[in-house]
């Protein structure tokens, strides 16, 4: 993806004194947790990876958002629902309900980013743009090694569309420009 990523379709938020847009967190990287609460490996993998993520990063870095995105039973996980869950769970970050779909099970913003089911991981860079969605139980070094190269390649000034910067950085690494070695 070459522009910043369209914003995600909400229909309400949670722990959000003031909606959060993927507009308004530009400059930070981006980590959104796709779950459902009624989904095994989301309550047991996808949740406490989110939390451990929000602890382990500074928010000025990385903003952590969560995501409920119900394609099955929706009378069981509406809003009320939700929100015990919130509290339960003790989840503290913003969540977004993605706004249901008029064209069947599967919610909006689930359906636009293409997801395959939950949990699933999204990583936006720093310019707002969607670089990695992975399905499932991601490895807790493997998410933290994507979120670092994420914030390495703003550190360098590096594009981040292709894994190269534009300053100095290509395939076989990144030089240091010569200003900060004079």
């Amino acid at each position: 993806m070459n522009g910043p990523a369209p914003e995600l379709e909400v229909s309400a938020w949670f722990n959000a004194p003031q909606p959060p847009t993927l507009e308004s967190m530009r400059g930070r990287v981006v980590v959104v947790h796709a779950f459902q609460m009624l989904c095994p490996g989301c309550v047991s993998h996808g949740i406490p990876q989110a939390k451990a993520i929000r602890n382990l990063f500074s928010p000025a870095d990385v903003a952590v958002i969560g995501l409920h995105t119900v394609f099955e039973h929706h009378a069981a996980m509406n809003d009320g629902a939700l929100a015990a869950f919130l509290h339960e769970y003790r989840i503290g970050f913003p969540v977004a309900v993605d706004r249901q779909s008029e064209q069947g099970p599967v919610p909006r913003t689930m359906r636009r980013y293409g997801l395959q089911g939950t949990p699933s991981l999204l990583l936006f860079d720093r310019a707002g743009r969607l670089r990695h969605t992975l399905f499932g139980q991601v490895d807790d070094l493997r998410a933290g090694a994507l979120i670092g190269q994420l914030l390495a390649e703003a550190a360098v000034g590096g594009r981040g569309d292709e894994g190269h910067g534009t300053d100095g950085c290509g395939t076989d690494g990144c030089r240091v420009p010569e200003r900060a070695t004079a």
